[in-house]
C-alpha cells in the first residue's frame, strides 16, 4: 500500500499548481497491483481502493499541462494540455505501462516536427515513423502517436509495456 499512497499523496499535493480554468480537467487513475487510486480532474474527486484504506475526498479541479510532463527533459509542445493519464504498476519489477492522452494548440506536422527537434537537443535519439515518435527514457521504450483533431493535434504517449 505504502507505493500507492506517495504517489497519490504527490499528485494531490501537485494540485495546488494546476490550472483550474478548464471544465474538463486531467483524469488520473493509478492500478498498483494490489490498490488503485483515481482522480477527476473535473470535478476533484479522488477515490482510494486499497486493502487497507477505502474512500474518496473532493480537491479543487485539475489541469495538467505539457509543463507537468517530460520524457529526458524533454516536455511536451507548449499550450498542451493532458487529458487523462493511466499508470498500470504492474506486478513485477519493470511491468510498468504509463498512457496519457494530450491535446496540442498545432497542426501534427509542427508538433511532431517540434518534439523531434526538442529530443536531438536534449540528446535523445528518437526514431520518426509518419506520425509516431519512439525512443527510449531510463531503459523503457516510449512511443508518442499524434493525430489530427481538427487544426490540432491530439495524441498518446505510452511509456513501458
Amino acid at each position: 500500500m505504502r507505493s500507492l499512497v506517495v504517489p497519490v499523496a504527490l499528485l494531490a499535493l501537485s494540485l495546488t499548481a494546476c490550472d483550474r480554468g478548464n471544465d474538463q480537467g486531467t483524469t488520473v487513475s493509478i492500478d498498483a497491483g494490489n490498490g488503485a487510486a483515481s482522480v477527476n480532474g473535473a470535478t476533484g474527486e479522488v477515490k482510494l481502493d486499497t486493502p487497507l484504506l477505502k474512500g474518496s475526498i473532493k480537491l479543487p479541479r485539475m489541469q495538467f499541462t505539457g509543463d507537468n510532463f517530460d520524457i529526458n527533459g524533454v516536455h511536451l509542445y507548449p499550450g498542451t494540455k493532458i487529458g487523462s493519464m493511466n499508470v498500470n504498476a504492474g506486478g513485477q519489477e519493470g511491468d510498468g505501462v504509463v498512457r496519457m492522452s494530450f491535446e496540442s494548440p498545432a497542426a501534427v506536422a509542427t508538433v511532431r516536427d517540434w518534439l523531434r527537434d526538442e529530443f536531438a537537443k536534449a540528446g535523445t535519439t528518437v526514431k520518426v515513423s509518419g506520425n509516431t515518435l519512439s525512443g527510449d527514457t531510463d531503459g523503457e521504450p516510449f512511443r508518442i502517436d499524434l493525430q489530427p483533431a481538427g487544426n490540432r493535434a491530439q495524441g498518446t504517449v505510452t511509456i513501458g509495456g
